[in-house]
């Protein structure tokens, strides 16, 4: 048997061995729906709904495609902490900064929250007050992955926005950091009963996007972490020449504004750029999973619909909790808004 041939059964055997262990592991792909939420939620109150976003979106994404990773992440930030709720649009009260000031936060793009905003006005106008920011913030997520290249595909819409934002410490807790490991990955998510499947799909989100130095200079200084390609990270230090760098960088070196599996190429040579990145393809766990990814772009893409509608379901608010804001950034009632612990006054990331 030749050379060539033993490459591509040696690739066929992997991805068989992913497809088996996923049957067992998740007994099926279809994500159940949230009682309250529904496919054809705004069919008749907001019928444009979808269209009114995608038309706007279009336009944005063509003259900054960088803003898609940025409404994306937001949406993961808002559903890991106290759920799809639109909680992080919130902005802080005389009681307190909001889960923004959060350290995890301070990355987020402050452009992503005007577009939420302004995708809000734009719906209110044609539909009436009706449509949620929550939702809105979940579709967006959606048609930034698809308008980046990556599936299409529905989400159960009918979210309520929350009364309150989480405070510090809660979103300290549900957002890992990047320097997390596989094995602190996996023990956070499970609480979300995200599976480990999920969790390197879910990951996927970096091939889109970039980082500051400060997120990954860990893995530089003051010595080079040695499951990183020499080369990828003699560029970096060109990048980010001290641990306190300014600077930024892409996620995804080959394709880093294309939503692909590229992401997973990155990871099994060792160009991975955060730990809670590369040690996705180190730990025995879920390296399978990255392999699978990187050679079925097509496998990719399922699971991670399969993941970010289980994603976007997290702790939803629906029929008459919470409120339908009218303004993303400021709950409807006078009601003083739930005190959150004061940041650390530094910019600091998260690994989603």
């Amino acid at each position: 048997m030749s050379v060539s041939m033993l490459f591509l059964l040696s690739k066929f055997l992997v991805l068989w061995s992913y497809f088996d262990h996923f049957a067992k592991a998740q007994g099926g792909s279809d994500e159940p729906i949230v009682s309250g939420l529904s496919w054809t939620y705004y069919d008749s109150s907001c019928p444009n709904l979808e269209s009114i976003v995608r038309k706007q979106l279009k336009k944005v994404f063509k003259n900054d495609i960088g803003q898609a990773a940025g409404l994306l992440r937001l949406h993961f930030h808002d559903c890991f902490v106290q759920g799809c709720d639109g909680s992080v649009l919130l902005d802080g009260s005389a009681s307190g900064p909001s889960e923004q000031a959060a350290p995890p936060n301070l990355s987020l793009r402050a452009e992503a929250f005007k577009i939420i905003d302004d995708l809000r006005r734009r719906v209110h106008k044609k539909c009436g007050r009706v449509v949620s920011c929550a939702d809105i913030l979940a579709l967006s997520a959606r048609d930034a992955v698809f308008l980046s290249g990556g599936p299409d595909y529905d989400i159960p819409l009918g979210r309520r926005d929350g009364l309150n934002f989480a405070t510090t410490a809660a979103t300290l807790a549900n957002l890992p950091p990047p320097s997390s490991n596989t094995t602190a990955l996996l023990t956070s998510l499970a609480t979300k009963n995200f599976t480990a499947t999920d969790v390197v799909a879910l990951s996927g989100g970096h091939t889109i996007g970039i980082s500051h130095c400060t997120s990954f200079t860990d893995r530089l200084y003051p010595t080079q972490d040695p499951t990183m390609d020499q080369t990828f990270a003699k560029n970096l230090k060109t990048t980010c020449p001290t641990v306190n760098s300014n600077g930024t960088t892409v996620l995804d070196i080959r394709s880093p504004d294309k939503f692909d599996n590229k992401y997973y190429v990155d990871l099994m040579n060792r160009q991975g750029l955060f730990t809670s990145d590369q040690d996705l393809y180190t730990d025995s766990r879920t390296r399978g999973i990255v392999t699978g990814f990187a050679i079925n772009q097509t496998l990719f893409y399922e699971k991670f619909v399969s993941s970010m509608i289980k994603m976007s379901q997290l702790s939803v608010l629906t029929g008459t909790q919470g409120e339908i804001r009218a303004n993303c950034s400021v709950r409807n009632s006078g009601n003083v808004l739930v005190s959150s612990v004061a940041g650390e006054g530094k910019e600091a990331w998260s690994a989603f």
